[in-house]
């Protein structure tokens, strides 16, 4: 097994070191983290780029790099097409979405679902969002670990703790602006991790068209597959369908990615930071694919796993760095040290995001609760601290329980389907129709993430078929081929005899999870409102149900509110005397934070 050498040591550990750095530097000199919004929203005063590149860098990592690689190498080219639903998904979180949550300038986008619905709809939200981060992180730490474990050998349980320690460092002492900074840095070496296994397989085949031509003869071009049939596991309906509740699911309604977007000065600011993701995230993913066929071209006639070099072929890109990089100085160091930064990236956006639905979900609640007294700044401020080393430590834990998933890629957007699914149906309920109510959201909920467990994790499941590989090159004392073909052809014969359920594509997940809880909790909510079990007196701003809080919904929905209510609405500061009558004039709806305050003088 080849190894790494010195100069690539040394690259791993200027990396990890910076890392290191700027956390330090942000928790003594670049704003000291002094107080919980500084820690956890960055002071609200980042600019547009970094956030851009953090929303892309805090999922798109080492998943992306190994996982979608190996999609593409295996599968064909269907997956790429995932990418015109972030175009379409893009403008609905920018303009219907982060609206919503901006006006609330919290800490946890949850706290919306209370105020819509009540606490019990925030608990069972926030709960559900921290089994999702804590069974992704698991993936994500583990991925660079296979990584160098095929690369070098180096132990997996070191690996993981070098990783999990180093991001919780930083993500602890330095807070969301160190987790910001860091990650523009760690974006452009995820970049150059994958255009260096491009311009390695450039370089040798000689032109970029080779390296099309072979694939496409080998049916590895495909983007022609518009079936409408559930169990296909990529088309163009799963990737422009599913992957837009996919997205929306991540960038509109997930904590992790809402959090980056409230540490911008403002709305309009939000929104860019969005919009200059996208060419980001697409250009990522794209150069990402076509890796995948550069890393075929070099492997077309003799598979790694065929071979019996490998055990999974999710190590089929780092053998590829070891097997065309080892002769130039430095280059397979950079590699590993991007599969590091992009699992960095990622695992520091994990942990603040859980550290703030912690404290402000569970920990304020129960100590106003129990304790009848509210925390002090001080005190979040270190409680919040000590969270980010609970959950990074829980991440290591988490990484050594994910080498028992098989294909990254399609573990982690099962992951996102199963419980996002579930919660963008929730929010998008909650932001669109005024008739539901809490019984009915919570009941839509459960249901949605009981059937989308059923389905996700029931066993057993066909295997993956994948596409026609080589041996021909292979010396034949190594070579497993015949056993492995015999297995698959006999499980694709089988295949009939799995239950339905089971089969349908996991990009379905999402759209499936987000639909049952939408359409679902509405049902309920006339259900329960018809039989006077529950009510949706939540959302009115009078005893007498006429005022409506409008900026609990999407604009839209909140300007036809805010036209139909002007004639009842009253603004204290603008009303007169004449003649000893006071009178008020009807103007705008007030705020939310206006209505509070009007809630408070009321109880003086």
């Amino acid at each position: 097994m080849a190894t790494l050498g010195a100069w690539d040591y040394t690259i791993l550990a200027v990396v990890l070191v910076i890392s290191v750095a700027i956390g330090i530097y942000y928790r003594f000199v670049g704003g000291k983290q002094s107080t919980t919004t500084e820690y956890l929203l960055a002071d609200r005063s980042m600019n547009v780029a970094p956030v851009a590149f953090s929303l892309m860098a805090s999922f798109m990592s080492a998943v992306t790099i190994l996982g979608v690689s190996m999609e593409n190498y295996q599968y064909g080219t269907m997956f790429v097409l995932i990418n015109l639903s972030y175009v379409l998904s893009t403008p609905v979180a920018a303009y219907l979405i982060i609206p919503v949550f901006y006006r609330l300038k919290t800490a946890s986008v949850y706290e919306y679902l209370e105020l819509r619905f009540g606490y019990a709809t925030r608990l069972a939200a926030s709960l559900s969002f921290s089994l999702q981060m804590v069974l992704y992180m698991g993936i994500v730490v583990y991925a660079p670990a296979l990584a160098l474990e095929a690369v070098t050998g180096l132990n997996q349980v070191f690996s993981i703790v070098i990783v999990g320690v180093v991001c919780t460092f930083y993500a602890t002492l330095g807070g969301m602006k160190a987790v910001l900074i860091t990650d523009i840095y760690q974006s452009l070496l995820m970049f150059a991790a994958v255009f260096s296994v491009i311009i390695c397989a450039w370089v040798k085949a000689g032109s970029l068209e080779v390296i099309w031509r072979v694939a496409q003869e080998n049916g590895r071009i495909n983007l022609t597959n518009f079936s409408v049939d559930p169990t296909e596991r990529h088309t163009w309906f799963t990737q422009i369908l599913g992957g837009s509740a996919t997205y929306l699911a991540i960038y509109g309604v997930n904590q992790t990615q809402v959090q980056r977007l409230m540490a911008v000065k403002s709305l309009s600011a939000a929104r860019a930071a969005l919009w200059w993701c996208l060419p980001i995230l697409c250009l990522l993913s794209l150069s990402t694919c076509f890796s995948g066929l550069c890393i075929y071209w070099y492997y077309r006639d003799c598979d790694p796993l065929l071979e019996g070099r490998v055990n999974s072929r999710d190590q089929v890109m780092p053998l590829f760095v070891v097997d065309t990089m080892g002769e130039y100085t430095g280059l397979a160091g950079l590699f590993v040290s991007g599969i590091f930064c992009a699992s960095l990236s990622t695992i520091s956006s994990i942990i603040s995001s859980l550290a703030a639905v912690t404290l402000e979900d569970y920990l304020k609640p129960l100590v106003s609760c129990c304790a009848k007294r509210t925390l002090t700044d001080r005190q979040t401020l270190w409680y919040s601290k000590l969270l980010s080393l609970f959950f990074g430590a829980l991440c290591i834990g988490m990484a050594f329980m994910a080498g028992s998933i098989g294909g990254l890629l399609q573990a982690a957007l099962s992951i996102f389907g199963i419980i996002g699914g579930p919660l963008l149906g929730l929010f998008t309920l909650g932001m669109y129709v005024t008739k539901a109510n809490e019984k009915g959201a919570i009941g839509g909920l459960l249901i949605s993430l009981a059937f989308c467990f059923w389905i996700g994790f029931g066993q057993p499941k066909p295997p993956l078929v994948s596409l026609d590989m080589s041996t021909a090159g292979c010396p034949v004392d190594r070579s497993f081929a015949r056993d492995i073909f015999l297995k698959t052809a006999t499980a694709v014969a089988e295949e009939e005899h799995f239950f339905y359920l089971y089969r349908i594509s996991y990009m379905w997940y999402a759209a499936l999870g987000f639909l049952i809880t939408f359409f679902g909790g509405w049902l309920l909510s006339w259900l329960f409102a018809l039989l006077k079990w529950d009510n949706n007196r939540r959302i009115y701003q009078d005893a007498d149900c006429t005022l409506i809080k409008h900026d609990l919904f999407v604009p839209p929905i909140a300007k036809r509110l805010q036209r139909r209510q002007m004639p009842l609405l009253v603004v204290t500061g603008t009303s007169s005397e004449i003649g000893g009558i006071t009178t008020e004039s009807a103007m705008a709806p007030p705020r939310l934070d206006e209505i509070e305050w009007e809630k408070h003088k009321a109880v003086a």
